[in-house]
């Protein structure tokens, strides 16, 4: 990938993303002393976002943390990431990365949508991988709008008020996934990686249609031209839940 000129847009852009990336680490304690982190590198601009900040950060004194990036290929999903420009933007970010493939088989659980058995056999790859070379934390690459797209899937699909957590503390392992993207709208991270020069990650998924999250992405639009405030607001929302003015939970058992 040739390099491209930084201009003053594209620095200012940056520092934009760096200080909600710097205001998330901070408000949600995502990054301690002695963190050892896995980079979950699917090639997309998120990931790609994610493996720059955190290999910056790595080299700040405080707090003291590193960095390894793996990469998780599906065998049985018709597109692959460009490995080589993967090897080189890591190699140039001074982070390691390590390369793995796994499947799914989507008709040994009908009940779950392969979207999820995907993410699920992926992430599983990922936990392995952070066992073995000792990291105590994985980090992905969602931004702002992927919490806001799950939190009105699960209230449209689900009937449940819930998104993702910033940082989730595993019960079965000695890990923590965190997301310190969280705070980022996924148009700074397009416009940057447009900038930057990025590849464009072109998806073959079967499945991709059967998600629910194209339509949540066009709700969220639809919401921010009638309110441009409308992602901060849901975003607030979450962590403003105002119980006394809710319905009681019902009792499933006595209903019936």
């Amino acid at each position: 990938m040739q390099q491209k000129e930084r201009t003053k847009e594209m620095i200012q852009l940056e520092k934009r993303i760096i200080k909600r990336f710097n205001k998330a680490s901070k408000e949600y304690s995502l990054l301690e002393e002695g963190d050892k982190i896995l980079i979950g590198l699917s090639g997309g601009k998120d990931s790609l976002m994610l493996l720059k900040l955190l290999a910056e950060r790595s080299r700040i004194y405080k707090p003291r943390i590193s960095v390894i990036a793996a990469h998780i290929g599906m065998s049985n999903i018709p597109y692959k990431a460009d490995h080589e420009f993967l090897h080189k933007f890591c190699s140039d970010a001074g982070v390691e990365l390590i390369t793995a493939e796994t499947s799914f088989d989507a008709s040994t659980d009908t009940r779950k949508s392969p979207c999820f058995l995907c993410s699920w056999n992926r992430r599983k790859m990922l936990f392995t991988i952070a066992q073995e070379r000792g990291c105590n934390k994985i980090a992905l690459g969602h931004n702002m709008d992927d919490f806001l797209e799950t939190l009105l899937m699960n209230i449209t699909f689900q009937g449940a008020f819930s998104a993702m957590a910033p940082m989730m503390r595993m019960r079965k392992f000695p890990i923590s996934v965190i997301r310190p993207l969280c705070l980022v709208n996924e148009s700074e991270i397009a416009q940057y990686a447009q900038m930057a020069g990025y590849p464009t990650q072109i998806k073959n998924c079967p499945y991709e249609k059967e998600s629910n999250r194209e339509q949540m992405k066009e709700l969220l639009h639809k919401l921010e031209e009638l309110n441009p405030e409308a992602r901060y607001n849901l975003w607030g929302s979450m962590s403003n839940i105002q119980s006394e003015l809710l319905p009681p939970a019902i009792n499933k058992k006595e209903e019936q």
